[in-house]
């Protein structure tokens, strides 16, 4: 898949991390269902390579299903092999070389320009700026701009309504949003809450300024 492209098209990566596995997958195509193309399913969710197998099986080849938290060889390995088609990482080593070399475009965790650079050479599609809030926030992402005008950045942690709009308008090619988009939907809560919350943040990267 063209990872890059899809960022910068649907702008919102939903990660999906939950304690009960049937209302992760229930999560994951209610997603699908209110038009959030891009979603990561974490490793560290209750059986999370099963939930993306059965995510993979219900939506077909041809949807964008991705991996987070995908640490080690071993980890990139297993969620190749369950069917994600791209992975997400806190931080850089293993998991984003093998995915590489299964073939996966990777959105890499790095924090500082230094991480940047490594990310770079290692290969990574996209850039994980995490944790944001306490890195700075939009105001990081702006200043990050200017020694890396042209690289794909994606904002992660902390991020509600009104930051992914200041993320978005500070020159962040998307955004990703857990618990503020998600909810208790993959620990079983209401998905009619969650439809709700899905519709807000498509709303809210759909308007953001560019």
């Amino acid at each position: 898949m063209d990872l890059r492209a899809a960022l910068a098209a649907h702008r919102l990566v939903a990660i999906v991390r939950g304690d009960d596995a049937d209302a992760a997958l229930r999560t994951v195509l209610t997603l699908v269902e209110e038009g959030l193309e891009l979603i990561e399913v974490s490793l560290t969710g209750k059986d999370a390579l099963r939930v993306i197998e059965r995510a993979r099986a219900a939506l077909g080849p041809g949807r964008p299903l991705g991996a987070g938290t995908v640490l080690t060889a071993d980890d990139a390995l297993a969620a190749h092999r369950a069917g994600a088609d791209f992975a997400v990482t806190p931080g850089l080593g293993e998991g984003v070389t093998t995915a590489r070399a299964c073939g996966m475009p990777v959105l890499a965790g790095v924090m500082t320009p230094t991480d940047i650079i490594a990310a770079r050479a290692l290969g990574a599609t996209a850039l994980k700026i995490f944790p944001a809030a306490q890195a700075g926030g939009p105001a990081y992402v702006k200043a990050l701009r200017g020694p890396f005008p042209h690289d794909p950045l994606v904002p992660v942690g902390g991020v509600d309504e009104a930051a992914a709009r200041a993320h978005l308008a500070a020159g962040a090619t998307a955004v990703g949003v857990g618990s503020p988009l998600i909810g208790d939907a993959a620990d079983g809560g209401s998905l009619d809450d969650l439809r709700v919350r899905a519709r807000t943040f498509r709303a809210a990267v759909r308007e953001a300024r560019p």
